[in-house]
């Protein structure tokens, strides 16, 4: 019986019997090679990998920015240093810090600042941790926490450290998509810092600032931002006028530019150029009597880099510098590490 069926085996076989056609031979080349990669030792087919550039890139490759607000809405945590050196000014429109105390105990015993006389400049660092959740692409809640240490010149005016002022608020999403983010962030400022030691303002404050951010090729984007940050009280102001204050409206505005100059698998390289202004409405400063401190406006450049790494980190080291004859410092350094989901 072996025999009979190894007959019939070899009788279906033969090209007499049954035509067959010839086997198309694949030829060689990238499709070929692709092919015999996609199979491992064991035989077994594995998903060919993408090689596409939104692939390659950490899944937080939104906003590289380090001094323009992300104006791509996700939960992230920040911890971020800067370094304010030589500040010039400060009591500016109370908004690094609160009138000078030396206008204490006259002519005006409740000036809420630091000093029994004015400080002719300063060094101020300030560590932030920055909460952002987002419950939707389109909706966030965020907080900031920051503590700040301040050095004065004249130095018989002294040194001081301890929490800043309190900051909160949300961001709306206008416009959300995978290549342009347009976002309503509204900030409040809450006076939580120690004013006479040069920690806060005194003052609340809001700030409502629309953001921007646009990839526009694969490696570059732009992000922009413009907003106003307005005080609700503040102190006394120095003119005749007693509804004026020393408070006063700040016009903030930036624009800046990315390139990925370095994308692999597990990190991106990403040097930043960025351009931020104030512009003073109103408001007063320490000086001569009745100096107002509107019409200022100040314009400084930001230069750093972004490095990108896993599918969460990223670290951000930058240099800002005035570009301006009236500047609220000379020199700032920021250094920040960013979680995000």
């Amino acid at each position: 019986m072996r025999y009979v069926l190894a007959a019939i085996c070899s009788l279906f076989s033969a090209a007499s019997i049954w035509p067959q056609t010839a086997p198309v031979a694949e030829p060689p080349g990238p499709a070929a090679k692709l092919k015999h990669r996609a199979f491992s030792s064991s035989g077994l087919q594995k998903p060919a990998k993408s090689s596409s550039y939104d692939d390659r890139r950490p899944r937080m490759a939104g906003s590289s920015t380090g001094y323009i607000d992300n104006a791509v809405i996700g939960t992230q945590v920040r911890f971020r240093f800067d370094g304010d050196f030589d500040l010039r000014n400060p009591d500016r429109a109370e908004f690094f810090y609160a009138k000078c105390g030396c206008y204490r105990p006259t002519p005006d015993p409740n000036a809420p600042g630091p000093g029994s006389q004015p400080a002719t400049s300063a060094n101020l660092q300030e560590v932030q941790l920055n909460v952002e959740y987002a419950p939707s692409a389109r909706f966030s809640i965020l907080a900031e926490t920051p503590a700040r240490w301040i050095q004065f010149r004249p130095t018989t005016i002294g040194s001081a450290s301890g929490i800043g002022d309190f900051r909160a608020g949300f961001k709306l999403g206008l416009i959300a998509t995978d290549k342009r983010s347009v976002t309503l962030q509204f900030r409040t400022y809450f006076p939580t810092g120690n004013s006479r030691l040069g920690l806060g303002t005194n003052h609340y404050s809001i700030e409502p600032t629309i953001l921007y951010h646009e990839r526009l090729t694969k490696r570059l984007a732009i992000s922009g931002q413009f907003g106003d940050w307005h005080p609700i009280g503040g102190s006394a102001g120095l003119g005749s006028n007693p509804s004026d204050r020393f408070a006063g409206d700040i016009l903030e505005y930036g624009f800046g530019t990315a390139y990925d100059v370095i994308v692999r698998d597990n990190y991106r390289v990403t040097p930043v150029v960025e351009f931020v202004g104030w512009s003073v409405l109103s408001g007063f400063v320490t000086g001569p009597p009745n100096v107002s401190g509107s019409g200022v406006n100040i314009v400084n450049a930001k230069l750093g880099t972004r490095v990108s790494f896993g599918k969460h980190h990223s670290i951000y080291a930058g240099y800002g510098r005035e570009l301006t004859h009236s500047s609220w410092y000379t020199n700032m350094l920021r250094l920040e590490y960013r979680f995000a989901l």
